[in-house]
């Protein structure tokens, strides 16, 4: 099992959030047309969070998370990620950043369906340059924490969606990041797996420390989050539950 929460972060805690982000704007223009996606967001995300960002369709989260996720970058505001602007460093600083400290899980599991599944969730480690031994060291320890260790050598073709989301999770977990990102993680899945996946989500939290933001409309994983960080029309939304799905006031936004 990974020791994912070391001393210094247990300290970063409380000094430091994960996530800061201040007066955050992007405008997207096409030809004549300008459209400001996000307008002035400023929240931060603290270490061993589970958050969900919500919002209906054009709300801004999708573009919220590309700017996280470090796919993206603001048209102006800054984003502090482990205390660092990295709003400021260039694509390749940002490139070897997002692949040190974030781990995706996509909705459609973004698998190579050649590579086995262990070697898929080693690819974040070979992109990092790592030792072949400890890379697969690190993937077989990852797929067996999320409940893979006899599936290592089966392909993305011979898995089921929820095995297929497993070895995503693995992947994301297999550098150590400081969050993981998942978009829509359960989209693609039924009832019963997605639960199960959420389920997941949950014990590596609890158990490892992990600080973990969902990207959803789903108003049942927020419900199940520690806070739910809501937008609309492109700005913070404090009562996203109640305006748009109508549940319990208690997951209001917080700060």
């Amino acid at each position: 099992m990974f020791d994912y929460v070391t001393e210094a972060a247990a300290t970063d805690y409380v000094t430091e959030p994960v996530v800061r982000v201040e007066q955050l704007t992007k405008d997207f223009t096409t030809g004549e047309t300008s459209f400001r996606a996000l307008d002035d967001v400023s929240l931060e995300i603290h270490r061993g969070e589970m958050v969900a960002i919500m919002g209906p369709s054009g709300s801004g989260k999708s573009t919220l998370m590309t700017i996280i996720g470090l796919l993206d970058s603001p048209t102006s505001g800054s984003y502090y990620l482990d205390g660092q602007d990295v709003s400021q460093l260039s694509r390749v600083e940002q490139a070897h950043t997002r692949n040190a400290k974030i781990g995706f899980v996509f909705q459609n599991f973004n698998l190579l369906p050649r590579l086995s599944a262990l070697k898929n969730v080693e690819l974040p480690l070979v992109y990092g340059r790592m030792d072949a031994r400890e890379r697969e060291r690190r993937a077989r320890a990852a797929l067996e924490s999320v409940g893979l260790g006899d599936k290592l050598n089966n392909r993305p073709n011979e898995l089921s969606g929820g095995q297929k989301q497993r070895v995503a999770v693995a992947r994301s977990l297999v550098g150590v990041p400081s969050m993981i990102l998942a978009d829509e993680p359960t989209g693609a899945l039924d009832t019963r797996t997605g639960s199960e996946i959420m389920n997941l989500f949950r014990t590596l939290n609890r158990e490892q420390g992990l600080t973990i933001v969902i990207v959803t409309h789903d108003p049942e994983i927020g419900r199940q989050m520690d806070r739910v960080i809501g937008l609309r029309d492109g700005r913070l939304s404090p009562n996203i539950l109640q305006e748009y799905y109508n549940v319990a006031p208690a997951l209001e936004m917080v700060g």
